[in-house]
């Protein structure tokens, strides 16, 4: 009977649950890719999500309340061209920056028996799509205790891209809330989830010590998406300086992410403002405009050695990290950090102000320098004179940053977790077979 259990083969059929799409923020980008590369692999995999797209309505509200079922099924959505299940969903005053589902365990349901999903894999804190996962999963077990047929029984796994509440970051009012749903919440999703997938050994380290079991946890680090940077080594990059009127002859340190409070983009303007007067170095603030864009363009015009683009194509994103010659962030907060993932992978070290997950992804003198925090201004100002006035030592960062990040394609991390998957999927058969013949 093991025998025949350790050779079955058996399909992926996954449920990624996620409160929007994007096209830029790393939390959505990582659903995303998850979906994509299911399918790569031939399983089987759909985003369940929200009316919206970078809070934008990507399907009528209305549209969806008149279905039966509270969803609609995309095979190719008209946003993000994967397949996609738009539900129900409203935007949220509080939380901030949160959207919510309807009536999202009768939804789970429906799409678990319909698309007959074993997998289910929610993403973020802070809104009702974990905790309602959570019950649904604690109600299909219970019922199958009860010797009902409830259907399937799915996997369910949690990513939460966690960043705790900390209080340079957020005020006290949101602060108490995070502090809140972690009490209530993870408890319940650690009771119910049969994986906790953390973006750094960092999280892992945090989730243990708010109570999940060492044996949940899988580290799983965002991912770098293959076919984008497939052909980076070819990419002409010539033309970039000249439609964004960037000087050819200066080094470019660019920043790359949305120009909000949390990325702290006006430090680079702080920093940039320092190095005015080096002849050698030009700044890019690239990026989706967010919450402190007024001010970061404002003081933007204020400088010649700046130049900011606003929202970069793909393809000028690329371009921007084959011209860098370093990248900096000065975040406050990041459970890991794609942005510099990729510039790595362009061979490009990166500056950072070390929080959080930073400071595992991107290591201190060898694939970039830590600075003491986001507002340490004048040690970012040291970092990149001492790089741009040490050319062989930031090419060896260059060698060294490339290399890492070359650990994180997503090819290898989805390769990785669905045979994970697929050994927990075969020890559920097993034991279902177990209980049928006793």
């Amino acid at each position: 009977m093991l025998i025949l259990i350790e050779r079955m083969s058996l399909e992926v059929k996954a449920g990624i649950i996620m409160y929007q799409t994007s096209h830029s923020k790393g939390q959505e980008l990582v659903a995303q890719r998850m979906v994509k590369w299911f399918n790569r692999f031939g399983h089987k995999a759909y985003l369940i999500t929200s009316i919206y797209h970078d809070g934008e309505e990507i399907v009528k509200k209305r549209e969806i309340e008149l279905t039966i079922d509270g969803y609609r099924i995309f095979e190719k959505d008209p946003a993000i061209e994967l397949p996609v299940v738009r539900v129900d969903s409203d935007k949220t005053t509080w939380p901030p920056r949160r959207i919510m589902f309807r009536n999202f365990v009768d939804v789970l349901r429906k799409l678990c028996d319909e698309l007959k999903l074993n997998v289910l894999i929610t993403h973020s804190t802070l809104w009702n799509g974990p905790e309602e996962t959570a019950k649904f999963i604690m109600w299909r077990r219970t019922i199958k205790s009860l010797n009902l047929n409830g259907g399937l029984d799915p996997i369910y796994c949690h990513m939460s891209h966690y960043q705790p509440p900390d209080p340079t970051r957020y005020s006290l009012i949101e602060r108490a809330y995070r502090m809140a749903w972690n009490h209530l919440i993870f408890p319940q999703i650690f009771k119910t989830a049969d994986l906790i997938i953390c973006v750094t050994p960092v999280e892992a380290e945090e989730m243990i010590k708010m109570g999940a079991r060492p044996d949940q946890i899988y580290i799983f680090p965002g991912g770098i998406d293959d076919d984008e940077f497939i052909d980076l080594e070819r990419v002409d990059s010539s033309e970039f300086r000249t439609k964004y009127d960037i000087p050819c002859d200066k080094k470019l340190i660019s920043y790359l992410g949305t120009v909000e409070e949390r990325k702290n983009p006006l430090a680079i303007v702080k920093i940039a403002e320092k190095l005015k007067d080096r002849k050698d170095i030009h700044f890019v603030i690239a990026g989706r405009p967010g919450d402190q864009w007024s001010e970061v363009e404002k003081e933007c015009s204020k400088l010649r050695n700046v130049t900011l683009t606003g929202e970069l194509s793909n393809e000028d994103k690329l371009k921007l990290i084959k011209e860098s010659y370093l990248n900096i962030i000065m975040s406050r907060m990041e459970a890991l950090g794609l942005t510099q993932l990729e510039f790595m992978y362009g061979g490009v070290p990166v500056i950072t102000s070390g929080t959080y997950g930073q400071k595992w992804i991107v290591r201190n003198n060898i694939d970039g320098i830590h600075v003491n925090g986001p507002d340490d201004i004048d040690g970012a100002v040291r970092a990149i004179e001492y790089l741009v006035d040490n050319p062989q030592v930031r090419n060896e960062m260059s060698i060294n940053a490339k290399e890492r990040a070359s650990k994180f394609l997503m090819s290898k991390l989805m390769r990785d977790f669905i045979e994970k998957l697929e050994s927990v999927l075969k020890m559920k058969e097993y034991g279902k077979t177990i209980s049928s013949v006793s």
